[in-house]
């Protein structure tokens, strides 16, 4: 009886240690804790590509006497605020830590693409084309049967996130595994070694990542392209729809005339929002939000000459509305007021091709001093892929200085509306007349997405104070 008595104060003891430690237990069975929610943590190291201290977890700055405090009330995952000229890296959280990437993973394919497809190419959708998407994506209202210019489809990429434009695109480069296959090709090409990709439109998948540092390369190397910079700074645009049949028509007269529809930037930073004014001197780039992405942005602003860009990756949700942009605001208003003091963490490196001409062209030779052949490099490694400046948007002038190509190439101004205001710098008269679904994908519409809902296509479009809808 002694032994039955011990062996129960034995189970209760234990039972109750379990208790206490969030666990349970019971006689003869196993049973799994209650499933809880922790916060993700970043790896204890992380790569090293761009300096030591960007493997550590947690923030890196240098701070010092005359270096403003970073923001408060930062909840993003990781994020990092860097020169778009230099590349020098002004401080960082994280930076190096591969999460889901969203829809900024399209600034990898535009870099990759548009110098392989010229903007006037004419394409006309296939069924084919269009299949193979994810379950509420987001869509710009690509039509099969009907045709689109390439710079049609990058503006319905670029403006509405659109998944059906991307699966066009990829379709005219192969099809989607030839595109992610050179997707991952330009990502080891640029250096970001944190990046694979497993969807060209950065829906959800499984073993798909990136990383705030490698976004920020894909967007340096993207606005060294005329054409990416037009697209990634364009407020609103018309997208061709489809033919109506014309009422009588004249002799001469075709019997049907395509429509269009307005477009807007869903980057809200560009565009504002009924709750979010305009960012003063933004131009870009892109955004994203999926479920497990969460919001994601990469954007890039001029001020005063000094060009800096930012992403953010992962805000609470809880921290609000706009979240992920009010704190991409909060790092840029800080990284200008830092850049003249703050010494860099790091830097964003250059293309692999970048360095190994960098190297060809340093070799020392018995007319050169080994000192200015060791040095060379690091010259051409700061400027990277910098040299294009911040965004010089459309047809900015270049300055020619002597024969100083890396200082050409740095001057190209943003046009004043942009500067001043986020304003596209092409306005587009026409009327909207109806707008496309964004929704990236279907599982993510949150409670205040549903409550910021603007219309579908070919339905009215709502007043403000509605904001433009989270893609």
């Amino acid at each position: 009886m002694a032994t039955t008595v011990s062996s129960a104060l034995k189970a209760s003891a234990a039972s109750l240690t379990a208790l206490l430690l969030g666990g349970s237990v019971l006689a003869g069975t196993a049973q799994a804790a209650p499933a809880t929610a922790k916060t993700p943590s970043p790896p204890s190291v992380m790569s090293k590509v761009g300096g030591d201290r960007l493997s550590l977890p947690g923030t890196q700055v240098n701070a010092a006497t005359g270096v403003p405090a970073l923001p408060k009330g930062i909840t993003a995952r990781s994020w990092i605020v860097t020169d778009a000229e230099t590349g020098e890296i002004l401080a960082e959280h994280n930076a190096h830590w591969k999460l889901a990437p969203a829809s900024t993973l399209k600034m990898l394919l535009a870099d990759m693409l548009i110098p392989k497809l010229p903007a006037s190419t004419v394409h006309k959708v296939l069924p084919s084309d269009l299949k193979g998407m994810g379950e509420g994506s987001s869509l710009v209202g690509v039509k099969e049967n009907l045709t689109y210019t390439v710079k049609d489809l990058w503006l319905g990429v670029f403006l509405r996130s659109g998944n059906d434009a991307v699966h066009v695109l990829s379709a005219m480069n192969g099809g989607v595994p030839a595109t992610v296959a050179d997707m991952n090709a330009e990502a080891r090409e640029l250096q970001a070694d944190d990046t694979h990709v497993v969807s060209p439109d950065g829906y959800d998948m499984p073993g798909q990542a990136s990383s705030a540092y490698d976004l920020t390369l894909f967007a340096r190397a993207g606005l060294q392209l005329p054409e990416f910079r037009e697209y990634c700074s364009t407020l609103t645009a018309q997208f061709p729809g489809d033919y109506k049949k014309v009422k009588n028509p004249k002799k001469g007269q075709p019997s049907k005339v395509r429509e269009s529809f307005q477009i807007q930037n869903t980057d809200r930073l560009l565009s504002g929002d009924y709750d979010l004014k305009p960012y003063q001197g933004i131009a870009g780039v892109k955004n994203g939000d999926t479920t497990n992405a969460g919001a994601t942005y990469t954007g890039v602003a001029q001020r005063d000459g000094r060009k800096l860009l930012v992403t953010v990756m992962h805000p609470d949700p809880k921290s609000g509305h706009n979240a992920v942009y009010r704190e991409a605001a909060s790092l840029l208003d800080w990284g200008f007021k830092a850049a003249p003091t703050v010494q860099p963490v790091g830097t964003l490196v250059p293309p692999l091709s970048q360095v190994a001409a960098s190297k060809a062209s340093t070799q020392p030779s018995s007319a050169t001093p080994r000192s200015t052949a060791a040095a060379a490099p690091v010259a051409a490694s700061s400027s990277s892929r910098g040299l294009w400046t911040a965004a010089g948007i459309t047809a900015a002038t270049l300055v020619l200085l002597a024969a100083v190509i890396i200082v050409v190439r740095r001057r190209r101004p943003l046009p004043s509306a942009v500067a001043a205001s986020g304003a596209s710098p092409t306005p587009v008269s026409a009327p909207a007349q109806r707008r496309a679904p964004d929704q990236e994908q279907g599982q993510e519409q949150r409670q205040e997405q549903s409550q910021e809902q603007g219309p579908r296509q070919g339905q009215a479009r709502a007043k403000r104070p509605r904001g433009l809808r989270k893609h």
